[in-house]
């Protein structure tokens, strides 16, 4: 018997044993492996067929539009560039960079897409001079410019269930060096292998064995890409094995191209918390700060690396790792001659910068963020804002808020002992167009929770006196500045039972005295006099008339505050006097584009007639000498007297709120402070409120307030009895009146008194 009789004899017996087992096998792999094959694929197709993701939608503040001769000073552009990650490089170059020497500053704007259209990336020179915009030019061209839009800061993103940040872009946007480059260190053998390479896990195995430790991956960008959207991170057989079923059906079904634009947007590059950095372009923005298709050589490389360890090499807590990694990533991009030794050298040499700060905003200003979502949930729903990856563009104006911030915490610093637990609450609006530029909660700014500028109701003190004069003033032929008042003790019964017997905050009572000086002094018993005048429900309506939605106090003490607002319904009231006149409803949103950048919803200013313009004018005339002489000269003698500031102080009984509101010429800003278990605080509002409304706008820029004097006329008057008098007479003062309602009867004065001011018989 030939050797090959023999080994026939033989395979033929070891099939007899094999058979059966080999068929029950087959049968088996038949049975199991073809139906589970089928289901994978199934899967892939209805994931792959109809790729989509959700996208969580974005929240700006407002652009910074630099117009010349603008107010504008260096702290506050400072915390506009910081808002907006801008960086400081030597020639600003790159959009998102900005350098300045002395006075001048050069800033390189990124390209942004706002309500109104596309804003192309431009280099801009500006030059700030007297806290102003004293020169704007495009800095490439030197052209002047008369306006020019910075890109807004993200603020914040609202989320839906995935908690991923992410931006789709076409393979088409994205840098040639970053694609080539990921398939260059990633996955050298893409173009050709079919979803798993033997040779290259061999290889990795190989390289892994001699370092020691773990040095190279061996999945193909395939299986990167099946981890991501598929299968969870356990490193156990059955995922594996998972692993590559799917790769190899992804490759079977799909090009190369549709692989590499799924992975280039799935792909998991950082973590923030519970937030997930998702894709390239996300990525971009989240280190960087820029578009994708705006990165460097360096920065395309430090992404790069990044895929092999998120973690590992995040530049936030391990740069040294994270520079180490993506100096190799250049190595390989040289080596494989994606770019020369002299870029791979200037790219090695270049440090990781901002990436170190990287940060997802998200609820970053969360007493305005609240605000901004009650305003959006009147046209959104919840999902429609988390997960459709809208452009909200809001009314923040970074500066105004960081300075806000910091007026607050300082406030609170210099109270010492007598600020603890002491809360507050900050509201600042533009004061012609009810733009909510910043707003503050808490006196811990970041916290969430209890919004006490929205939420927290309580009573207004003085703050309500200018209104009980503006309902007065409206009735030009009956009230005056000029008015009389009688400022004497008051004794009214109180519904229930008891006595009504409110005081003067210095005890006194100053009898006769005019309406101007009983608002610029606070003296509650003249305001009582006046308010019982023209009526009660009078005032009550009008408060009303702002459509608050509070519980308005129908009696007396109304006049004196006791009622109960938040520091925005206090806003809401101010504004009207801010506005000159004209009622202004609130508004911290602008507008909302869609994921294109389509308009969706655009929310213009709608302002009331103006009915009591001249009325308005009188009140805040009167309000900008309680900042100079009245219980808020305290502005005036901080060295603000230029503002020519309209305020006015507020203080709850035992003292248990202090408040300011007051106005420039272009901003308003109402200050709160007060205990939430409504202890008394021992603060006035001209030792509470009004201190952070000085610390504000002593760094904030703005312009000083004029009343315009459209319906005014001046009248020369006796500061005693409020008749027109002659100004040759001693005792008197100048004081607007309506057009046409100024008392007509002149008083005469003392005989003397006309020759002392004439000099007649001096010798």
């Amino acid at each position: 018997m030939t050797v090959l009789s023999r080994t026939g004899a033989a395979l033929r017996v070891l099939w007899r044993w094999l058979r059966i087992p080999f068929l029950l096998g087959l049968g088996l792999a038949i049975g199991f492996l073809v139906p589970y094959l089928l289901y994978l694929d199934r899967e892939v197709r209805s994931r792959f067929d109809d790729l989509s993701w959700q996208f969580p939608s974005r929240v700006y503040a407002r652009p910074l539009e630099l117009v010349r001769g603008m107010p504008m000073n260096a702290a506050a552009l400072a915390a506009e560039l910081d808002a907006a990650r801008y960086v400081d490089e030597a020639a600003a170059s790159t959009p998102g960079t900005f350098h300045r020497d002395g006075e001048r500053y050069t800033v390189s704007r990124r390209e942004f897409i706002y309500l109104d259209g596309r804003e192309r990336a431009r280099r801009i020179a500006l030059t700030l001079a007297q806290g102003r915009v004293a020169a704007l030019a495009d800095a490439d061209s030197g052209a002047a410019l008369e306006r020019v839009r910075l890109d807004p800061a993200r603020i914040a993103t609202l989320y839906g269930q995935s908690q991923q940040d992410r931006r789709v872009v076409a393979l088409g946007e994205v840098p040639p060096l970053l694609v080539a480059g990921l398939q260059a260190v990633e996955d050298r053998d893409f173009k050709h292998h079919h979803g798993v390479n033997l040779a290259a896990i061999a290889r990795a195995a190989w390289a892994n064995l001699a370092a020691g430790r773990l040095v190279q991956g061996g999945s193909t960008l395939t299986q990167q890409l099946v981890k991501n959207l598929f299968l969870d991170r356990s490193q156990t057989l059955a995922r594996k094995l998972n692993e590559a079923l799917i790769a190899l059906i992804i490759e079977a079904r799909y090009d190369k191209r549709r692989i590499l634009d799924a992975y280039i947007n799935e792909v998991f590059l950082g973590q923030q918390g519970a937030q997930a950095v998702h894709g390239f372009a996300a990525a971009s923005e989240f280190y960087f700060g820029r578009e994708l298709r705006t990165l460097g050589t360096s920065e395309i490389a430090l992404l790069i690396g990044l895929v092999q360890g998120p973690s590992l090499y995040d530049p936030r807590r391990n740069p040294s790792g994270a520079l180490a990694r993506r100096n190799v990533v250049l190595g390989v991009l040289r080596d494989t001659g994606l770019i020369d030794a002299a870029t791979c050298s200037a790219a090695q040499a270049q440090p990781i910068g901002i990436a170190a700060r990287a940060v997802l905003p998200r609820d970053r200003y969360p007493a305005f963020l609240d605000l901004v979502r009650r305003q959006l949930t009147q046209d959104y729903a919840g999902a429609a804002l988390s997960d459709a990856g809208l452009a909200i563009h809001t009314t923040l104006a970074p500066a105004a808020q960081a300075l806000g911030e910091a007026a607050i915490t300082q406030t609170l610093a210099g109270l010492g002992r007598r600020g603890d637990d002491i809360e507050a609450a900050l509201v600042v609006t533009g004061a012609r167009d009810g733009e909510v530029r910043a707003l503050i909660g808490s006196r811990d700014v970041d916290a969430p929770g209890f919004n006490r500028a929205l939420d927290a109701l309580r009573p207004i003190g003085s703050l309500v006196k200018p209104f009980v004069n503006l309902v007065a003033l409206a009735q030009p032929q009956r009230y005056s500045l000029a008015t009389l008042l009688d400022d004497s003790p008051i004794d009214l019964p109180q519904r229930g039972g008891g006595r009504w017997q409110p005081r003067n905050d210095d005890g006194q009572v100053h009898g006769q005295v005019l309406a101007v000086d009983a608002l610029v002094h606070s003296w509650n018993l003249a305001t009582i006099n006046l308010g019982q005048r023209i009526g009660v429900e009078r005032v009550r309506g009008f408060l009303e008339s702002f459509g608050l939605e509070r519980n308005i106090n129908p009696n007396p003490s109304l006049l004196l505050g006791a009622t109960e607002l938040s520091p925005f319904d206090v806003a809401r009231l101010y504004q009207y006097l801010a506005a000159d006149g004209h009622a202004l409803p609130l508004r911290a949103v602008r507008g909302v584009l869609d994921a294109q950048g389509r308009p969706l919803t655009r929310y213009t200013l709608r302002s009331g007639a103006g009915d009591y313009t001249t009325a308005a004018r009188l009140v805040t005339w009167a309000m900008q000498q309680v900042a100079v002489v009245g219980t808020a000269h305290a502005i005036n003698d901080a060295g603000l007297g230029w503002l020519h500031a309209a305020g006015k102080t507020g203080t709850s009984d035992s003292q248990r709120d202090a408040w300011f509101a007051g106005f420039s010429g272009d901003t308003l800003a109402v200050a709160w402070f007060g205990r939430d278990d409504n202890r008394p605080t021992t603060l006035f509002g001209a030792t509470g409120g009004l201190r952070v409304w000085i610390e504000l706008m002593r760094r904030l820029p703005t312009e000083p307030l004029a009343v315009p004097t459209d319906g005014i006329e001046e009248v020369v008057v006796n500061a005693a009895t409020g008749q027109r008098s002659s100004a040759a007479c001693s005792g008197t003062r100048v004081l607007p009146f309506a057009t046409g309602y100024g008392p007509l009867e002149e008083e005469s004065c003392p005989l003397d008194r006309v020759k002392a001011w004439l000099g007649v018989g001096e010798r």
